[in-house]
């Protein structure tokens, strides 16, 4: 059994759980872009307080072309961080929120 299967049937079992969710996202990443940001989507509407969402899915913003987009989901997991005191996680997407604001 290929990893995306086993994900699928995991998300299957448990549809409400964002790891699941999350996890069936990161697989799709490469392969269906599309597929990904309609899982971060579900991810922020439905699973807002799940932290882990903002930094890939600012990312993948920026990586297909959506600076403005990438820059206010980054900025929502930067608050939500704080909120959470996620040090580490602040820092990570602030140092993503800082590289998108001038590098480009």
């Amino acid at each position: 059994m290929d990893r995306l299967t086993l994900l699928l049937q995991f998300l299957a079992e448990d549809p409400n759980d964002p790891f699941n969710i999350y996890s069936v996202a990161l697989e799709y990443i490469k392969s269906d872009p599309a597929k990904t940001v309609e899982l971060f989507e579900t991810l922020v509407s439905q699973h807002a307080d799940y932290l882990p969402t903002y930094y890939h899915y600012g990312k993948l913003s920026h990586d297909m072309g959506n600076r403005e987009k990438a820059l206010n989901i980054l900025q929502r997991g930067i608050d939500l961080a704080r909120t959470q005191n996620a040090a580490k996680a602040l820092r990570e997407l602030q140092s993503a929120h800082q590289e998108i604001l001038f590098d480009d």
